[in-house]
């Protein structure tokens, strides 16, 4: 128990405080908390609100907050659960047809909708193409509303009348956005809104029609959550409900990799704040030894002693954590700045959460790594008062690499960073300075013979370092440490966005071509040929259901909400190939040249499908296709880049296994802006094929590359903040011994001079072996990065070669820099109080 009030003992720690404010480890401390929480929060806020924002993003692209949708219209009953709880409706009918004028055809998408479509976002048009953009509003009867690209395919004007069906429509109005149309690839082509009370006039929907039925609901959560709940059990086998987190895929994983390599520089900068945090309390703790050892003897317990200077470094890390929270929250309003492009209107705010995650982020790793440090002050023996040699127990190992890991793991869990990024990054890094420092202390021990041919300076330089050959590998790691995660950032912002760039390369396909006919196909191919320059090659496609697995109905391996359930209530795209198409990877099995022939003809499965609906090699899947039934034996898995854009499939058979079925063709291309008249003629040419542009999509990816870049760039002066803490900690760590040792030199006629060419060769050398290790260490981690956790090709960096030389003069001028104080101490005033 404490016998001083603890009150007594904060206004004291307090006091003692404001009196040290002007010691140089508690700037270090405070300023390597203020970065590591400035860091942390800010990335919090931005994780929470682009999460926010995504939410949003999501339901505009659902024009809805709730979506029913299916093959065949909701049941009246389903309509009026709806109703009955007081959610707003819509109604949305999406079918493909030609649109016919007597200047020709054109397949295109037609949407009928009711007039209180969008729930949510907004329908945008203008009076006519490259028009001024309005707000709101839809077609009325016997109105269409098309895009600017139908115009010019069929040379029409607005004013004029199309065809749909046997309904003629007035154009009014170019559509230039819909809210709820952004991803889907099937809904690309030329866009028709039509208003839904003159779809039945149309007469095209008729019973066995290809048409999506969409019931669209708005309204507060609660209200929702019970509609769901009430039409779950009455939903049939082709309808589905989507809400805000079925989002849309390609722009949510750009925007998800943006977070992780955001998070990936937060935790650089937290680790380096961190040592930075464990070299200043160290410091702290041995210069208040004395001051220990005085207060033992005038009463106050271990117990006592050890509060109060745990309060003074609570009441510091509180100041440096709600001023870096304060800091990470107009941090991340920047970060938000440079990405202002991505993000809908009226993000929200993010709330509290994230400043408070922070505080306990700095709070966290102050006991962390400042705890160990600290235990020592209890044990100070108050002996100490007459022999200034006595020493406090030091701390079990086992006490300080456990607090700092248990630290570690905390902040790892509060970034929630991906474990294989995180162990590529720490066990990397760890297995690195284990090496690396076990070769510089060996490195430092075969120096020894080169100080007799040494010049002065280099003797005393070089001597500084032999002398403590521990502590000199220890700063030498943490000057490393510093390098490295320099260069892991440089990587990062460079290499690594550009090679996720290069996986978007200038030419990247931005048409689809889907309905080839067998009959046009040699033909499509030439003229294809003469358009694109490296257009992808033409793959046989055929709708099939995925129904059994090994006999038993696939319903029964399907899990809520899993990938292996939206694949299996639709129609897949079944396809074959001779060869493995471009952008797969075998993870198991064989392909069929290498297969053993049976029964069955082969199939290979996706990956990621295959793991959802438990498929595993030699597994018999059986499919109905046009009304027959297929079976096919599983032979291999494979990993399918689906951001490729090129023609991606779940299902890939043996050639021969499909062929005997009515099939189309399809596959991807490169146009080069400006290239519509070409587009108007291929279409003309062949009038049965439906031509996807997804060039709006790849921009907004490129958008999304670009500013992602200029993110990393922002979060990296976090790290170089961190990274320069903790070199001025470990200056700072020494500096005392380094005041002593200069003043006895200067007793003994040691010029100023010498004594700063002796700094100079000492952080030199430090420098060259932390750029040496930083350089090691980077390219093992990286090799680790690329190889597991991100899973792109690794070859070595030249350029890490400059490290040493960067190294030498970074530490040999703030070495100089920061121990001035060695130099400008009276060499009388410390030997008399040494």
């Amino acid at each position: 128990m404490l016998r001083t009030p603890l009150s007594r003992l904060l206004a004291l720690a307090l006091r003692q405080l404001l009196r040290d404010t002007r010691s140089g480890e508690l700037r270090v401390l405070f300023f390597a908390l203020l970065i590591a929480v400035a860091s942390s929060t800010a990335i919090g806020f931005f994780s929470a609100r682009l999460n926010g924002a995504m939410l949003l993003r999501a339901t505009e692209f659902l024009g809805a907050d709730l979506l029913l949708s299916g093959s065949s219209p909701a049941s009246a009953q389903q309509i009026e659960q709806g109703k009955q709880l007081g959610l707003q409706h819509a109604q949305a009918v999406e079918f493909s047809s030609v649109v016919a004028t007597d200047q020709g055809i054109q397949l295109s998408s037609v949407k009928a909708a009711s007039a209180s479509y969008p729930l949510r976002g907004e329908l945008k048009s203008a009076a006519a193409p490259y028009q001024p953009e309005q707000v709101g509003g839809g077609p009325g009867r016997g109105e269409a509303w098309v895009e600017a690209r139908l115009l010019t395919a069929l040379d029409l004007k607005i004013g004029q009348q199309i065809e749909i069906g046997s309904l003629p429509l007035r154009l009014a109005r170019v559509l230039t956005y819909e809210p709820d149309r952004a991803g889907d690839f099937y809904s690309l082509t030329p866009r028709v809104l039509m208003n839904l009370d003159d779809l039945a006039a149309t007469g095209i929907v008729q019973p066995g029609s290809r048409v999506r039925y969409r019931e669209l609901w708005r309204g507060d959560d609660a209200a929702l959550q019970q509609y769901r709940q009430a039409v779950e059990p009455t939903l049939a086998a082709h309808q589905e409900l989507q809400d805000a987190r079925s989002g849309n895929r390609q722009i949510g994983g750009a925007l998800g990799k943006a977070e992780r390599y955001l998070n990936l520089a937060s935790l650089a900068a937290v680790l380096l704040a961190g040592v930075a945090v464990a070299l200043s309390a160290a410091r702290f703790a041995a210069r208040r030894f004395d001051a220990s050892a005085l207060l033992r003897c005038l009463g106050l317990s271990r117990r006592e002693a050890l509060t109060l200077f745990a309060l003074q470094l609570a009441l510091l890390g509180l100041l440096a954590s709600v001023l870096g929270a304060l800091l990470g929250w107009v941090g991340q309003l920047v970060l938000f700045k440079l990405l202002h492009g991505l993000m809908p209107a009226g993000v929200p705010p993010g709330g509290v959460l994230p400043a408070l995650a922070g505080i306990a982020t700095g709070l966290v790793a102050l006991a962390g790594f400042a705890l160990p440090p600290l235990a020592a002050l209890g044990r100070v023996p108050p002996l100490r008062v007459l022999r200034r040699d006595l020493l406090p127990v030091p701390p079990s190992s086992w006490l300080v690499y456990g607090a700092a890991l248990l630290a570690l793991g905390l902040i790892m869990w509060r970034l929630s960073l991906d474990l294989k990024l995180t162990l590529a990054l720490l066990g990397g890094g760890l297995l690195a300075a284990v090496i690396l420092g076990g070769l510089l202390v060996a490195g430092l021990h075969s120096l020894r013979r080169l100080l007799a041919r040494a010049s002065l300076p280099w003797r005393l330089g070089l001597g500084q370092l032999l002398r403590y050959p521990l502590a000199a590998a220890g700063q030498s790691l943490a000057f490393g440490l510093i390098l490295l995660s320099m260069a892991l950032i440089a990587l990062l912002r460079g290499e690594l966005l550009d090679t996720w760039q290069n996986q978007l390369p200038p030419e990247s396909p931005n048409h689809f071509a889907l309905n080839v006919l067998p009959a046009d196909k040699d033909a499509f191919v030439a003229q294809l040929a003469k358009l694109s320059p490296n257009p992808a090659p033409l793959y046989p496609a055929v709708a099939g259901r995925l129904t059994e697995i090994d006999g038993k109905p696939v319903t029964q391996r399907v899990s809520k909400d899993s990938e292996g359930e939206r694949a299996t209530q639709r129609d897949l795209t079944l396809t074959w190939a001779e060869h493995l198409p471009t952008g797969n990877e075998i993870l198991a099995g064989r392909w069929w040249q290498e297969a053993i022939a049976g029964d069955l003809p082969d199939v290979s499965v996706e990956s990621r499908l295959a793991e959802s609906l438990q498929i595993e090699l030699g597994d018999v899947l059986t499919f109905s296709v046009g009304g027959m039934q297929r079976q096919a034996r599983v032979s291999s898995l494979r990993k399918v880049d689906w951001d490729s854009f090129q023609p991606n499939f779940y299902m890939v058979f043996q050639p021969g296994t499909l062929q005997d079925l009515p099939t189309t063709y399809l596959t991807s291309f490169y146009l080069p802006p400006h290239s519509e008249r070409q587009l108007v003629e291929l279409s003309r040419a062949f009038p049965a094929v439906t031509l996807l542009q997804v060039e709006a999509l790849l921009d907004q990816l490129r958008s999304i590359l670009a500013q992602v870049t200029l993110a990393v760039e922002y979060v990296l002066l976090f790290v170089l903040a961190a990274g320069l803490t903790v070199l001025f900690a470990g200056l700072q760590a020494t500096l005392d011994e380094r005041i002593r040792q200069g003043a006895l030199l200067r007793a003994l006629g040691a010029e100023r001079r010498l004594l700063i060419a002796a700094r100079r060769t000492e952080f030199a050398l430090l420098g060259v072996a932390s750029g040496l290790l930083a350089a090691l260490g980077c390219e093992l981690v990286s090799f680790l990065l690329y190889r597991f956790a991100l899973d792109l090709p690794w070859q070595p960096h030249p350029w890490l070669l400059l490290l040493p030389v960067l190294g030498a003069l970074l530490i040999a001028s703030a070495g100089v820099l920061g121990t001035r104080r060695a130099l400008n101490s009276s060499p009388l005033t410390v030997l008399r109080e040494s």
